[in-house]
């Protein structure tokens, strides 16, 4: 992992359950597909480095249908049918801050702005929702936010669905903002997503600790 994170992170991949779980995932990927693929499993990492978080969005799951994960979490490559929860998530955002609803799902531009869009679990097998759960990943993202929270510099945290929230135990909200709310899934956003305007309280968090506000925009400049 060659990014600022591989020092912080760097004592996980010496401790027993990094190399069971390594060893899970290679038997995965040589017996049933698994997505994403392997070298956009740290997608998420990579994209955002350490020293620019300052919003974390988490996730659960990878997508499972082919072509769709791609290591950021909500997020599916251009030309992809955006899944129902980032409809939901487009939604939301354009009635937060009126901002034009996209023609993609890409959420890379998030990602480059100092947005981590983590997953809880890094990989998941095709057609099977949690399939790689308990397997040790949550042991490893939990330490990546666990060194996000340590960061001297406020973050906000955005926690959709009970899975996300249980992970305020691992945050300081004394120096972090956490918002958190119902799930964008179809089946939960209409239960306190919807309304919950997570981006522009996001952007007043960031205000009122001194730090620059994320520009949300997905539109590809020049675009309407």
């Amino acid at each position: 992992m060659p990014t600022d994170w591989n020092p912080l992170l760097r004592d996980q991949f010496e401790l027993p359950y990094w190399h069971e779980l390594q060893q899970f995932v290679a038997q995965e990927r040589r017996d049933h597909p698994v997505y994403p693929p392997a070298d956009e499993v740290f997608a998420a990492l990579h994209c955002t480095p350490y020293a620019e978080v300052k919003v974390m969005i988490l996730g659960q799951d990878p997508y499972h249908g082919p072509g769709q994960a791609h290591g950021l979490c909500f997020s599916v490559r251009r030309g992809v049918r955006v899944p129902p929860s980032l409809m939901n998530i487009h939604k939301e955002l354009h009635a937060d801050l009126d901002l034009p609803i996209p023609d993609h799902g890409n959420l890379e531009a998030w990602a480059r702005r100092g947005v981590l869009l983590l997953n809880t679990t890094l990989t998941v097998r095709g057609g099977e929702a949690a399939s790689h759960q308990k397997h040790g990943w949550e042991t490893f993202t939990d330490r990546v936010i666990e060194v996000v929270a340590a960061k001297d510099e406020p973050v906000v945290f955005i926690l959709w669905g009970a899975s996300a929230r249980r992970k305020c135990a691992l945050i300081d909200t004394a120096r972090h903002t956490i918002i958190e709310s119902a799930h964008p899934s179809p089946l939960s956003a209409h239960n306190g997503f919807f309304g919950s305007r997570p981006f522009s309280r996001t952007n007043a968090a960031l205000a009122a600790a001194g730090r620059d506000p994320v520009d949300w925009d997905l539109t590809d400049p020049g675009s309407s």
